[in-house]
């Protein structure tokens, strides 16, 4: 393998990878990915059984779907470069990896499954250099210097002809729901193959007497919580994205990746989430004692009288949650956000 060391290390994500190129000139890149296999393994032990599958996309473009690594190079740790076509025309190129849900989940470790590189270079694409999978190409054409040319008049006919034709067609695909926001979340959050449950929105409004006011509990960064009840009797804590929310598809597809490949005695459990039209909610399991803010701080009626011995309790269930996503996990997380109302209490 040329330049090894290249590959012996590579960024991993669970679920995307972004990469910005800022400040460069107008015209066309030659965008070289470099992978190389290097967590999964091809012998006949637990990891050798781990499949990773994800899409490219250059100039939020899809260049390269399903993408295998192992599968592309003939085997794990074997180099594999990828070359594509970068149309430049407001100085900045965008480059990103994102795991479509295919592939393992949970094998051979939880966290290790999405998008993977090892090295990217952009170079000024040269006449003789030919991407073997362009995804799109200059449409500019010289101008003709022959003395034919089209009137001003004709011109402005065709482009207001052409702008007709196209508000038409988008107004259809729209009246149809081609283009509506909500068929963009099913699409690209429905795929997900992840160790989590599922449910209907018809469960979670009866669960939640149709997410009654009185059964809100809270109010997250971005959307309210209720307290809900399942038909076999399950005490859940529903998380509805508000749809003023800032927090996107790829935010909740981030929540959920991340959530689902934690498991700690001392992290909130997630049981799973409902994706139906534009309604994005996440299931969690129940505290019955609500924020450890509302148990110092809250009115008389919903403070807790927390001992010395209960209050040290805290504190160390506190940290080892920390010291698991800091230092024990796979995939290191930090919280940056810790608060006595984002501490939640059980029984």
């Amino acid at each position: 393998m040329a330049n090894p060391e290249l590959y012996m290390n590579a960024r991993l994500s669970p679920v995307s990878l972004t990469y910005y190129a800022f400040c460069l000139g107008t015209g066309n890149y030659t965008v070289s990915l470099h992978f190389a296999e290097i967590k999964f393994t091809d012998d006949k032990t637990f990891s050798s059984l781990g499949r990773r599958v994800f899409d490219i996309y250059i100039q939020g473009k899809l260049v390269k779907q399903d993408f295998n690594i192992a599968e592309e190079g003939g085997g794990v740790g074997k180099r594999v470069i990828q070359k594509f076509l970068g149309v430049v025309t407001s100085d900045n190129l965008e480059i990103r990896f994102y795991w479509a849900g295919k592939g393992t989940t949970g094998i051979p470790d939880r966290g290790v499954y999405g998008p993977l590189i090892s090295a990217i270079s952009v170079d000024p694409a040269s006449s003789n250099i030919i991407s073997p999978e362009p995804f799109f190409h200059s449409d500019f054409i010289p101008p003709s210097e022959n003395g034919n040319s089209v009137s001003v008049g004709a011109v402005v006919g065709i482009v207001a002809a052409g702008a007709f034709v196209l508000f038409l067609v988008l107004g259809i695909l729209w009246w149809k729901g081609c283009l509506r926001q909500k068929n963009r979340m099913e699409q690209d959050l429905k795929g997900l193959d992840l160790q989590t449950g599922s449910f209907t929105l018809r469960q979670l409004r009866a669960a939640t007497n149709n997410f009654d006011i009185a059964n809100k509990i809270g109010e997250g960064g971005f959307g309210p919580v209720y307290k809900g009840i399942l038909f076999d009797g399950t005490t859940i804590a529903v998380k509805q994205l508000s749809s003023k929310s800032k927090q996107g598809n790829r935010e909740f597809v981030n929540e959920i990746g991340m959530i689902s490949a934690l498991q700690h005695p001392h992290l909130v459990k997630l049981y799973g989430c409902c994706i139906e039209g534009n309604q994005l909610l996440l299931v969690y399991e129940y505290m019955e004692n609500n924020s450890l803010a509302r148990a110092l701080f809250g009115s008389d009626e919903c403070q807790l009288k927390l001992d010395w011995t209960t209050r040290r309790k805290i504190c160390v269930g506190i940290a080892r949650g920390l010291t698991y996503l800091h230092e024990e996990s796979r995939l290191k997380i930090v919280h940056r956000d810790i608060k006595a109302t984002n501490v939640l209490l059980d029984k």
